[in-house]
């Protein structure tokens, strides 16, 4: 059973056509959506489905240690959210995320 905690993930965004790339740099995990709310609102439930399943197999700790992806007690706290043009169709912003303890039931 994995430690309860937060992740501070990075979310990269990229204008590809008419659609939106989204990906997580830290987890490899990436999706398409038509706007850039729809593309945010995939990866968020793709980061989750992939977190689940680390936890689900046993694999989350190893994942994150191999990936240098730190597991914090408590929600770190940002004074600013930041939200960066690297170009004019490619944004990134920080994102946290919890991750429940799951119990062996």
């Amino acid at each position: 059973m994995g430690a309860e905690g937060y992740v501070v993930l990075t979310y990269k965004f990229q204008k590809e056509g008419r659609r939106w790339l989204a990906r997580c740099e830290e987890l490899g995990t990436a999706v398409f959506g038509r706007s850039l709310p729809e593309a945010e609102r995939l990866l968020d439930e793709a980061i989750w489905l992939h977190l689940n399943t680390l936890e689900d197999i046993g694999e989350r700790e190893r994942f994150f240690e191999e990936n240098n992806i730190p597991l914090h007690n408590v929600k770190p706290k940002h004074d600013v959210t930041v939200c960066i043009p690297l170009r004019q169709d490619v944004f990134i912003h920080p994102h946290v995320q919890r991750i429940p303890a799951l119990s062996l039931s």
